[in-house]
């Protein structure tokens, strides 16, 4: 199931009052589930009115959507370190949001907002699934495939699909551990930094050029790639 992890991303996309609110929200979620994510409840707990919910956010649908969208924003690229340039700055950026991505997954809303959608799957209902897709595993890869583009036009990887090269960083980042998160396992001694500097050591491994190579040259069909 896609994790929670809309592209103007960041908390700055809300107001700080909205940010609490939706923390609210998730907090709600976490402890009683979807029953208890009423707009009365969620209007108790971050203590605003129902009015100013529908008026930030709409219906249920919109108030779920603005969380995981809120979710999904702690996923990102911090600026490299000072002095880091080309392939340094690259995987310092890389392994940061790899590092976040881990952090969001293994934690209780992440694992809560998946086993809801799983379990409205197995109902026949998909909305909240559709959600997670659309608002937070979405934008999880268009700030990461912007991020690996960046670095094929400096020279620093070499691929032909960025979807594919994704794909391939999202599995060598996460491999089973969602999964394992997911079905009650722990990941006790399982530091997310390790993780995602292995990750990392992986992708270039894989995709990695030498920084004294130049750009690197326009593959065929390039322009036909998808990276949405």
């Amino acid at each position: 199931m896609a994790s929670t992890e809309i592209i103007a991303t960041g908390n700055e996309a809300y107001t700080p009052r909205q940010n609490a609110v939706l923390e609210s929200a998730l907090g709600l979620l976490v402890e009683g589930g979807e029953r208890a994510l009423t707009t009365a409840g969620v209007a108790r707990a971050a203590n605003c009115s129902k009015e100013s919910l529908y008026k930030w956010f709409g219906d249920r649908d919109g108030l779920l959507a603005a969380m995981i969208t809120f979710q999904s924003s702690k996923v990102k690229a911090e600026a490299a370190g000072p002095g880091a340039n080309g392939r340094a700055a690259l995987r310092s950026r890389l392994e940061g949001i790899a590092v976040s991505l881990l952090k969001v997954l293994a934690g209780d809303v992440s694992l809560a907002l998946n086993r809801l959608a799983i379990g409205q799957a197995r109902r026949g209902e998909a909305d909240l699934g559709l959600l997670l897709r659309e608002h937070g595993r979405k934008p999880i890869e268009t700030r990461l495939s912007a991020l690996l583009e960046s670095g094929r036009r400096e020279g620093l990887l070499d691929f032909a699909d960025t979807r594919e090269a994704y794909r391939t960083l999202y599995g060598l980042i996460v491999r089973d551990m969602h999964v394992r998160l997911l079905l009650g396992d722990s990941l006790d001694g399982e530091a997310p930094a390790a993780r995602a500097a292995q990750a990392i050591d992986e992708f270039f491994r894989l995709h990695g050029r030498e920084e004294d190579t130049g750009p690197a040259r326009e593959r065929t069909g390039a322009g036909n790639e998808r990276t949405g």
